[in-house]
């Protein structure tokens, strides 16, 4: 079972790169990712079927890794927020691009989480990601519990922590732009999120449109009326058009840039938690300094102890940190570049399609005439 997995170390017996959740099933307000690797020896595949608690399941384990030495340095991928069938205002705001109810884009989030664990050095041995990609027994799906005491006291501690100062620049510094770039992308993801929403409303309205026109059509052998009704039908093949490239648009941009703002927003939200552990081990760490600066004789030796086992933690945590920083920044950079080069290549080919399409009205309309 996979309740049963040990954090050893593992290497993984799949292709990293090459993992797709290749659909979602529904059942009832259940949701089933259907997940398929390729095996590294061999030709063959695995495929498991996986619920969002196993997900949960598998960040858990990542999470609990305190034997690993840095491990509070890492930033881990972001897994998105749970989906919901029908999702409220409230689950729609915090699912963002993903709440449109279309599943496709959720599927390559998640898939993009898998192959971001994967792909990274520490997290790919844990052993949870080996069993939870090729185990085709299901997971345990215990609740996760969330105290809501543990919330807010980390909330006031969150805010006591937050504007310490740091004792090392390269820290301060990335510690300002995040603080800066996460508030920007999130509003980037949020206003892009607006723009799909109007232009799914605009589709509709063409579409409602092209149907009202059809109404207006008159039988009869008045020329006229056949003059009026054939201009009303061409018309609303014109609106119909205008609705499927609407459509189109609002789907290219989904399914391009606003899944890649939609990540950009959470990585920085990731790369804010990692910087926040660090400045917690910090508070930490100079909190023992005085301690063992003040300790009585009879104690100095042991909190002496303590200090230098603080140190070496939050040396590690620095340096894996650094490392993060640096491989973090690639990925995201890379990954944005890509949703941006997808997104101008798919609305490029949506207006020249488009483009086609009005020409072949416009000629016919001026052979109305």
């Amino acid at each position: 079972m996979m309740e049963e997995a040990k954090d050893e170390a593992s290497v993984l017996s799949v292709h990293g790169d090459d993992i797709k959740v290749t659909e979602v099933l529904k059942d009832g307000d259940t949701l089933t990712f259907l997940i398929i690797s390729k095996k590294l020896s061999g030709t063959g595949e695995y495929h498991v079927d996986r619920t969002y608690d196993d997900f949960e399941w598998l960040q858990q384990h990542l999470f609990a890794q305190e034997d690993v030495p840095g491990i509070q340095g890492v930033i881990f991928p972001p897994l998105p927020a749970k989906p919901q069938v029908n999702a409220s205002a409230k689950t729609m705001k915090q699912l963002g691009i993903l709440g449109l109810g279309e599943w496709q884009p959720y599927c390559k989030a998640m898939e993009t989480f898998l192959r971001q664990v994967a792909a990274h050095s520490v997290l790919c041995r844990n052993k949870a990601v080996e069993v939870f990609l090729t185990s085709s027994a299901p997971p345990g799906r215990q609740k996760i519990r969330k105290n809501i005491f543990n919330r807010l006291s980390q909330a006031v501690e969150e805010m006591r922590k937050e504007g310490h100062k740091d004792v090392d620049e390269f820290f301060q510094t990335e510690r300002d732009r995040n603080l800066v770039l996460t508030s920007c992308t999130k509003t980037a993801a949020e206003k892009f999120l607006d723009m799909v929403l109007t232009e799914q409303k605009i589709a509709v309205a063409c579409g409602h449109f092209s149907a009202a026109l059809h109404l207006l059509v008159e039988p009869g052998e008045d020329a006229d009326k056949q003059a009026f009704s054939r201009v009303c039908v061409k018309l609303s093949e014109v609106f119909e058009s205008m609705k499927k490239n609407m459509t189109s648009v609002a789907e290219n941009n989904m399914s391009t840039l606003g899944l890649g703002l939609d990540l950009e927003s959470r990585h920085q939200e990731a790369e804010k938690e990692m910087l926040f552990r660090r400045t917690c081990k910090l508070v930490e760490l100079e909190s023992t300094k005085r301690n063992a600066e003040k300790a009585k004789p009879v104690k100095k030796l042991a909190m002496e102890e303590v200090k230098k086992a603080a140190e070496t933690e939050f040396e590690h945590i620095c340096r894996v940190a650094k490392q993060e920083i640096t491989r973090f920044e690639k990925v995201r950079v890379e990954m944005l570049q890509q949703a941006l080069v997808q997104w101008c290549e798919k609305q490029l080919l949506t207006a020249k399609e488009s483009a086609d399409q009005f020409n072949k009205h416009l000629q016919v309309f001026g052979g109305m005439a």
